[in-house]
């Protein structure tokens, strides 16, 4: 199958073109689709920025290998469901396996820039909430992801099987001493901190019933890394720890935000106005010490 992902390559390229849009629609007067463009500019940049960590995540095919070996074992000892198992109980079902693969390699970005333009034309006011959870959570999986996890699929000792090449429709390019080397960042799976952050997005800025149908892409994509074996539960898991911290830090940020504004909105109330010094004269009522005089 064709690569439908973008490469780092064309992603960067596409986000200068989109810079340069929303700079000249800026100089034209167009704020509104100056802003967009910005917008889907800095989306595709991240995008490019984690295509480009999975390349230089390489720094030793062996110890990837090895790390995702440790992350089945302990998985294993601590009672979670063997991925192999939930692999095999699908391989017999060709199409079924054909459609899991196709999912993994086209809703991952493709649902993502869908939230993110809807809720930037329908729901403005919510958006920098939304982006700036995008911006935060993919940054750190970037950091993590500098240390490189190699997938399940890449573990056939273990029971996996690389079922997207088995059918001819892998995403990843040619491989270099036998290892594709962006798909040495396993771990965090930002499949499954996109798809999660997706869904709560669109449950907490939608007021229709049909918001909660995100949470459908959620599962289904949990199951579609699993079953491809492109991920373990555990990289799932750190992902969705990651965006938890995310949120955490963003409502820590209002918070501190909302002190120094909440002083300035209370002294209209005291009956004090910013830059008068009233006072109250003798008797009780206000002095202006501008006239002097009782009012």
């Amino acid at each position: 199958m064709q690569n439908l992902t973008l490469t780092w390559q064309s992603a960067g390229g596409a986000a200068v073109v989109l810079y340069g849009g929303a700079y000249a629609a800026a100089k034209v007067r167009k704020p509104s689709l100056s802003a967009l463009l910005r917008e889907a500019g800095t989306l595709l940049a991240l995008f490019a920025l984690w295509q480009l960590v999975g390349r230089l995540s390489v720094m030793g095919t062996d110890h990837a290998l090895d790390r995702a070996s440790w992350i089945h074992r302990t998985e294993l000892a601590i009672g979670l469901p063997d991925e192999a198992s939930w692999q095999a109980a699908v391989t017999p079902y060709p199409v079924l396996v054909r459609l899991a693969n196709y999912y993994y390699a086209t809703m991952h970005f493709a649902v993502m820039l869908g939230v993110l333009f809807w809720v930037f034309l329908r729901h403005r006011e919510r958006y920098a909430w939304v982006r700036n959870t995008v911006v935060i959570t993919t940054a750190v999986c970037l950091l993590v992801q500098f240390i490189p996890v190699a997938p399940p699929r890449m573990l056939p000792q273990n029971g996996f099987v690389d079922v997207a090449a088995q059918y001819g429709q892998s995403v990843y390019g040619g491989a270099v001493g036998g290892v594709v080397a962006d798909q040495l960042s396993a771990m965090p799976s930002v499949h499954v901190a996109w798809c999660v952050l997706a869904a709560v997005a669109v449950v907490r800025v939608s007021p229709s019933p049909l918001r909660w149908v995100m949470v459908l892409h959620a599962v289904l994509t949990v199951a579609v890394v699993v079953v491809t074996a492109n991920h373990f539960w555990a990289d799932g898991i750190v992902a969705v720890v990651i965006l938890l911290c995310a949120y955490a830090a963003q409502a820590l940020a209002v918070r501190l935000r909302g002190r120094t504004p909440a002083v300035a909105e209370a002294l209209p109330r005291s009956g004090v106005e910013p830059g008068r010094t009233d006072e109250l004269g003798s008797d009780g009522r206000k002095t202006d010490d501008r006239s002097q005089q009782v009012t």
